[in-house]
């Protein structure tokens, strides 16, 4: 217990120091200390002196502000993975449906295709452990597929429905990548379109990669897709902004009452300073996403296309524990170019109040209405180029609004979705049909342009429904059959193709790519944008 205390109290005083306290630091630190001791040796239970530790900083950081959070080991590795850019594993995608793990896609050049793991097989048992049929999550999985670069795991597969075979494999794990760049394609002879899904240590990589290729295409001007897009690394969103500024355009800067300002500007080597740019944007797009977003638009650099964004402008650091746990404490807010604060505003302490405000954005219309939101003229700003008017103080507006879809969606879409039956669905046709598909279609374009849901096929999705107890509503059916019949061709092709291949097909209905895609054909809609 006196080695748990004076671990605390050393990490406490490194934290900050006395000198920039109301009080002596060591006050505090010795009142926390006591507390702890005090219930460690008097308390008329037994306690689990971690577990009163954790909840003890939980609680700190739940009164401080909503993004300041305590995470233990395990999450704190889940956190970590998806922005370092790789982890050690077999290198698959996969699904888990009715108790069963689909191979969705095997990782180019990974473990798994190294011995002959093929998309669309069941992986029934992991070592000696079977996990098919039995009541097992993604996470119990993923721990048991995932593993230190070298070791081995043995898995158990069956191949084919009609007359399935079963194989045994032994894979040795390797480093696989996370790739960030969801799609990167043409859209038409000049315009290229790229889709971030996250800001992670790779990202710009990625990015000049797909953009040196889209210009090898003849890409004369770009969308860049951030919508969903909920950030990552602050210094990715910097290195990417930097693509498209000129040397010495400030970026974003960020402030905190015990850290200095600090800036960060664009260098002499970004890769698309000049063409035009249109940035997509939405209610998920979030921190790294609003600093690229925020200084495109305070630079009149491109135009900004969607819905107001989440308003995320709080900077976390963070802090390793001994344990191999993690506090990401909030340091510093970040401002855009013309000095706007993205970060919406907050009670200290009511995280319910924070995370209902996208629900209420839809509630009083403002997901709907481009006029259903208001800001005082005490946050209003000039961009720095044409003086145009902005507005700080929860978001990035964009340039031009575009409504959320409500026309298509119904609950009986909903619970499609939810018990996982157009997945399901999907999974078992291309089972069935996997070599004649492969035969047919050699590529997206043939697939694209040939390739229909028949009448037949979506019997067979309405039967699947009613296993699952959804009731058939035909009404809601019919509003929704564009959407599903969409889904369902994307999720085919994402299975014979790739992730970009599936972004394709989805895109022919995304109603902010359409306006963008006019907006950056037009001089006269994007100068008029612009303020030009």
């Amino acid at each position: 217990m006196k080695q748990l205390l004076l671990t605390i109290c050393i990490a406490l005083t490194a934290l900050t120091t006395v000198q920039a306290q109301k009080k002596p630091l060591n006050q505090e630190a010795r009142k926390l200390s006591m507390a702890l001791y005090a219930i460690s040796n008097l308390y008329v239970d037994s306690v689990d002196n971690s577990k009163v530790v954790e909840d003890a900083i939980v609680g700190m950081l739940e009164k401080l502000d909503p993004h300041s959070n305590y995470m233990d080991v395990e999450e704190t590795k889940q956190m970590t993975e998806p922005l370092v850019g790789n982890f050690d594993g077999i290198g698959i995608q996969f699904n888990l449906l009715t108790d069963t793990l689909y191979v969705i896609q095997v990782i180019p050049g990974g473990p798994s295709e190294k011995v002959g793991l093929l998309a669309g097989d069941r992986i029934l048992a992991v070592d000696d452990t079977i996990i098919s049929g039995v009541d097992m999550k993604t996470p119990d999985i993923m721990r048991r597929l995932r593993g230190e670069k070298g070791t081995a795991v043995h898995v158990k597969v069956q191949r084919g429905t009609t007359n399935p075979t079963f194989i045994e494999f032994k894979i040795i794990r390797d480093k696989i990548p996370i790739y960030s760049l969801d799609a990167s394609y043409m859209l038409d002879k000049k315009t290229g379109y790229i889709k971030l899904n996250r800001f992670a240590s790779t990202t710009a990589d990625e990015f000049r990669d797909a953009l040196k290729e889209l210009q090898a295409e003849g890409m004369e001007q770009l969308i860049l897709d951030l919508q969903y897009n909920g950030g990552g690394y602050l210094n990715i969103a910097i290195e990417l902004a930097d693509e498209f500024l000129k040397k010495d355009q400030l970026i974003v800067y960020t402030e905190g009452d015990k850290q200095p300002k600090s800036e960060a500007k664009a260098t002499n080597k970004g890769a698309f300073e000049s063409g035009r740019l249109v940035v997509l944007v939405d209610e998920s797009s979030a921190s790294a996403s609003e600093i690229v977003a925020g200084a495109v638009q305070d630079w009149d650099r491109g135009v900004i296309v969607g819905r107001r964004t989440f308003g995320k402008g709080l900077v976390q650091k963070p802090i390793p524990l001994p344990d191999g746990s993690m506090m990401r404490l909030t340091v510093a807010r970040y401002y855009t170019p013309t000095g706007r604060s993205i970060q919406k505003p907050y009670e200290k302490g009511d995280k319910e109040l924070y995370d209902r405000e996208l629900i209420e954005r839809y509630n009083n219309g403002e997901l709907i209405h481009a006029d259903s939101v208001h800001f005082p003229d005490s946050l209003k700003y000039n961009t720095l180029e044409n003086r145009r008017v902005v507005y700080g103080g929860g978001g990035v507006m964009p340039d031009k609004f575009i409504p959320v879809d409500t026309t298509r969606f119904t609950n009986y879409h909903r619970e499609l979705l939810a018990k996982g039956v157009i997945n399901r669905f999907t999974m078992n046709y291309i089972d069935k049909h996997r070599a004649e598909l492969t035969r047919q279609y050699a590529n997206i374009k043939t697939y694209q342009a040939k390739f229909e849901i028949t009448d037949l096929l979506l019997q067979e999705l309405k039967a699947l429904a009613e296993t699952e107890k959804i009731a058939f509503n035909e009404v809601e059916y019919n509003k929704a059959l564009p959407i599903i019949k969409l889904q369902i061709k994307a999720l085919i092709a994402r299975d014979l193709f790739e992730m970009n291949e599936y972004f394709i097909i989805m895109n022919q209905q995304d109603e902010s790519l359409k306006e963008a895609l006019r907006i950056i054909n037009s001089t006269k809609a994007y100068n008029k944008l612009l303020g030009n």
